[in-house]
């Protein structure tokens, strides 16, 4: 099965709930020029859970479409993940950073998606 763009972020978002990742944020970025066409934001409260949240995603994506990310940045310890499906960027961050840098303000002219 193709998994593209909205489709992709839904799944994405699916896979991360399985691991009880917290305030799912889907930001279609498509109108405001940004470096992707949507952000899945997903927050986790340590670095086994973030790690968790990020394997369960990357499997899931790979077992039904075939599709990898094309890099992972960031790790458990540095509380921040990016999966780049190209896409899709899935940002899976620890709570604490994540009200820190405030993605959700900083992509503020976004069309928020129903998650």
């Amino acid at each position: 099965m193709s998994l593209e763009g909205p489709d992709l972020a839904r799944r994405c978002r699916d896979l991360a709930d399985n691991k009880k990742a917290g305030d799912p944020v889907l930001l279609d970025l498509r109108e405001v020029g940004g470096p992707c066409e949507f952000f899945l934001i997903v927050s986790g409260e340590s670095e086994p859970h973030l790690k968790a949240i990020a394997g369960e995603v990357e499997k899931g994506v790979r077992e039904e479409s075939g599709r990898k990310p094309f890099r992972i940045s960031g790790n458990s310890p540095s509380q921040w993940m990016i999966l780049d499906y190209g896409d899709v960027l899935v940002h899976v961050m620890h709570s604490q950073k994540r009200k820190f840098y405030r993605l959700e303000d900083l992509w503020g002219d976004a069309v928020r998606l129903d998650v």
